[in-house]
């Protein structure tokens, strides 16, 4: 605006006139000058609050939740889309064009326009009707701001004539007219209503507020009055029209000039639907953290109230593990995979991909899928017996078919995949092959509540029976990836359980900040015995069923396979000092065989083991990280199980081959010398099949990481095998 422009738009008088109030009414209804009418308006104005008791009505915002980085996941869905920005974040031509064509004596008058009043009084009383209120941009947001509910009555247009005067002695015009077009009402598409210009801009234009042209920001500032009917998208002439109308006036009263006037009439309409209120990347995580959230502030804060949430994804590791899955798992008919990983140290899920689109399937595999985890499950076994000091090099039992008639658990009978058998056999290379006969002796040797026990300590909250087939994964309501790779990061941080965070911290618009990031930890055994498992993981990884995992390309890598009845799932679940990330790969709707994926019978060590080699490949990016030495090894006892046996021979004399990397308890033979016990034995007794109680873990876990960031604003049945 120009110097001169500026001059004669300068308010001409501040002053309060209490009969303002009564004028308005009047002009308003067109009823007459009555003074038992002017008596009543008088007495409404006085029950209006005072400026120092006006309370603005909770216009709401919609929230919006950010990745780790920064970028954001998108806005949370609510009926209305509204994102308040400073006069800063508007171009100059939308305050000029909506005082053009809604209140042109906004900078002289004190909150109620006298002129304005006169005019909608004869245009009511040649109309015959109430068809012009002479509402100020002040009042009107005096309706938006501080007055619920507000109906079309006489005792509203009181009230919103005297909160207006009662804001222009205490806000400036610039606030005043900023808060109006951040509350007024520009339309709705496809049932949400823009709310606000910064809305109103994404919704017709793609743009931020502060990008619209003249031509565009007159389109917008002639909405207000009536949204439908001048929506562009429903009534394009219509929208035209008023246009031109709000361009005309915004050149008469010099805001414009001649020439840009005659442009922007003359320019077309160029609509471009945004679809920053609807785009959600991410949608299964985002998802997972709405719900989170709801749960902790309810869905009207969640949804209105303006948040902005940081949460723990990384973006680059959500790319990476979809890019593993895609490139492993490509034909429609292939099953479907999912992966999850944690940060063993914090508990952050940095990643939770899904394969499939989720236009077709709302379903999150990665956190609410639960399936049967099969032989995943015996690192859960393993953990428990080194806990209770049982040597996995100098306890053996025998490899053989099991028809077991447990005095406490019942018949059960048990075999390897192969239906081939190694004899004696070390808990630890029994392990490599995942032999199932194996892990159900050593199970009802230590008792499968305690391994029940240690799944839940270690991060399983499906509940748990405590029966001898948990062992080989055969739960009755299953685990979801996120369970598992939860559990196996309390490995991966040497026996330190973290509570699985996805939200890091929650912005609310006044400034106070919700850290909810801090890390939960909670030492529910010592890392010595998380160092014994995973160096046996490692040889896993190394020369047992989890070979394909070495795409990876560190050597400190552990890991377990698991294969369910039927090949009906498969998982691979592994963990580096860096990432704890679980792979699952099955049908999602129907427990389906998968015996012909690609012209092969699909296992653990198949597509779950390449998936998570490909992909922490890409996510480690050769950072390879060292498992530290504990600093509380195990002591180990002399144990003697029920089941435990001496070493001996089986299918024939040579070396032991005890994994294929693909299948499980494939053996070409057998024959081991048994190993002395490890130093620190002690006393076992061995009248029981039950171990002695744990030992006690560490008092205190280690100090938490450094504190989150503040948010940034917005730019089947049993499981049985691998």
């Amino acid at each position: 605006m120009s110097a001169r422009s500026r001059r004669r738009h300068r308010r001409t008088s501040r002053k309060r006139n209490p009969a303002l109030a009564t004028l308005v009414v009047l002009g308003a209804g067109g009823l007459g000058v009555f003074l038992f009418l002017g008596l009543y308006a008088m007495g409404i104005a006085a029950q209006a609050p005072a400026a120092d008791d006006l309370r603005p009505v909770d216009q709401g915002a919609n929230s919006v939740i950010l990745a780790s980085d920064g970028s954001r996941l998108g806005y949370i869905q609510s009926d209305e889309a509204r994102t308040p920005v400073t006069a800063e974040g508007m171009t100059h031509f939308l305050r000029d064009a909506t005082v053009a064509i809604e209140d042109e004596r906004f900078y002289q008058h004190a909150g109620v326009d006298l002129q304005g009043v006169a005019r909608a009084a004869v245009a009511n009383l040649q109309a015959g009707a109430v068809r012009e209120g002479g509402s100020t941009i002040t009042m009107q947001l005096a309706r938006n701001l501080f007055i619920e509910d507000p109906g079309r009555n006489l005792e509203r247009k009181i009230k919103e004539a005297k909160i207006a005067e009662e804001l222009e002695t205490k806000r400036s015009k610039r606030w005043i007219l900023t808060q109006y077009l951040n509350t007024a009402s520009y339309g709705t598409v496809n049932g949400r209503t823009a709310v606000g210009v910064e809305a109103a801009a994404d919704f017709y234009f793609s743009k931020s507020a502060a990008e619209l042209t003249i031509s565009e920001a007159a389109l917008i500032a002639g909405l207000p009055q009536a949204p439908s009917l001048y929506n562009p998208l429903l009534n394009p002439p219509a929208a035209i029209e008023r246009r031109n109308e709000v361009i005309d006036e915004m050149r008469k009263q010099g805001y414009i000039t001649t020439e840009q006037a005659e442009e922007a009439t003359t320019t077309p309409i160029k609509l471009t639907p945004g679809k920053r209120y609807e785009t959600v990347r991410e949608p299964y995580f985002f998802d997972y953290v709405e719900q989170q959230l709801i749960d902790r502030y309810g869905v009207n804060t969640v949804r209105q109230g303006g948040l902005t949430i940081r949460t723990t994804i990384d973006p680059n590791l959500q790319e990476a593990a979809r890019s593993a899955i895609d490139s492993a798992l490509y034909y429609s008919t292939d099953p479907s995979a999912a992966a999850v990983t944690i940060d063993p140290e914090t508990g952050y899920i940095k990643a939770m991909a899904s394969s499939g689109q989720y236009s077709d399937r709302q379903f999150n595999l990665a956190a609410q899928g639960k399936r049967q985890p099969g032989s995943a499950f015996k690192t859960m076994a393993l953990t428990t017996a080194i806990q209770n000091g049982i040597d996995p090099d100098s306890t053996y039992y025998n490899s053989q078919p099991l028809n077991i008639d447990d005095p406490v658990y019942g018949p059960w009978e048990v075999a390897t995949y192969s239906d081939s058998y190694a004899g004696s056999i070390s808990l630890h290379n029994a392990t490599l092959a995942s032999d199932n006969t194996v892990y159900a002796q050593l199970a009802l040797d230590i008792g499968p509540d305690n391994i029940a026990e240690t799944a839940k300590d270690m991060g399983i909250e499906t509940e748990l029976d405590g029966f001898p087939a948990e062992t080989l994964g055969g739960l009755r309501l299953g685990v979801s990836p996120l369970e598992m790779a939860n559990a196996y990061a309390t490995l991966a941080d040497g026996g330190v359980r973290n509570e699985p965070q996805a939200i890091m911290a929650v912005r609310f618009p006044g400034g106070r900040v919700d850290r909810l990031g801090k890390p939960q930890r909670t030492r529910v055994f010592p890392d010595g015995v998380a160092y014994e498992v995973t160096n046996i993981l490692k040889d896993n990884v190394d020369a047992g069923t989890g070979v394909a995992a070495n795409a990876a390309g560190c050597s400190d890598i552990a890991g377990k396979t698991g294969t369910t009845d039927d090949y009906g799932d498969a998982w691979f679940v592994g963990y580096t000092p860096n990432y704890s990330t679980a792979v699952w790969v099955g049908y999602p709707d129907a427990l389906q065989s998968m015996t012909s994926v690609h012209g092969i019978v699909v296992a653990g060590g198949t597509f779950p083991a390449e998936i998570w080699g490909n992909y922490m490949a890409s996510a480690l990016g050769g950072n390879c990280e060292t498992f530290p030495a504990p600093t509380n090894p195990v002591e180990w006892v002399d144990f003697q199980g029920s089941y435990e046996s001496l070493a001996g021979e089986s299918c024939s004399t040579g070396t032991t081959s005890t994994g294929s990397g693909i299948s499980e308890g494939i053996y070409e033979c057998a024959e081991e010398e048994k190993k002395p016990k490890k130093p620190n034995g002690g006393a076992y007794a061995p009248d029981t099949s039950k171990p002695k109680p744990k030992p006690k873990p560490d008092p205190d876990p280690d100090p938490d990481p450094d504190p989150d960031p503040d948010p940034d604003p917005d730019p089947g049945g049993g499981g049985v095998g691998l």
